[in-house]
């Protein structure tokens, strides 16, 4: 009779140390987008804006005039359409005027206006010295229910 071995083999011992190729794998795909990424981040544009809690009312209201501006370049000074002769000699006499009297100017432009339009328009009612330009915009709840 034959009779087999009775002794136990013995398990194989589980492996005690980590692997490193699945860590190694994850940290080359890391390094890889940070190259990729790196010289995007120091494109972009670099502003040092003003920090406000936001906009408080005035008490006063200061003085204003009401400029407008179409898409095809014609001018309004509150509702009446004026010439770009009369529109230059109008703004240089109120730039005239004291610092504290200068009023504010209230910009309408047209959604469909030129931006060179608006840019040489802000550049005249600086140069003649009105420096407080406010950009009137269409609140967008009216704007909806159009």
């Amino acid at each position: 009779m034959a009779l087999g071995r009775l002794e136990r083999r013995s398990q194989p011992q589980p492996m005690s140390e980590i692997n490193m190729t699945p860590l190694i794998d994850v940290m080359l795909v890391l390094l890889v987008i940070f190259m990729i990424t790196a010289p995007l981040m120091g494109a972009s544009l670099k502003l040092d804006l003003p920090k406000a809690d936001g906009a408080k009312p005035q008490v006063e209201t200061p003085a204003a005039i009401q400029v407008g501006l179409q898409a095809n370049g014609a001018l309004y000074l509150g509702e009446e359409r004026v010439e770009d002769a009369a529109f230059a000699r109008r703004i240089a006499e109120l730039g005239q005027r004291a610092e504290s009297e200068r009023p504010e100017v209230q910009l309408r432009a047209d959604q469909a206006t030129p931006y060179g339009l608006v840019a040489q328009l802000i550049g005249q009612l600086q140069q003649a010295g009105l420096n407080r330009i406010a950009f009137v915009t269409e609140p967008v709840a009216a704007a909806a229910s159009r």
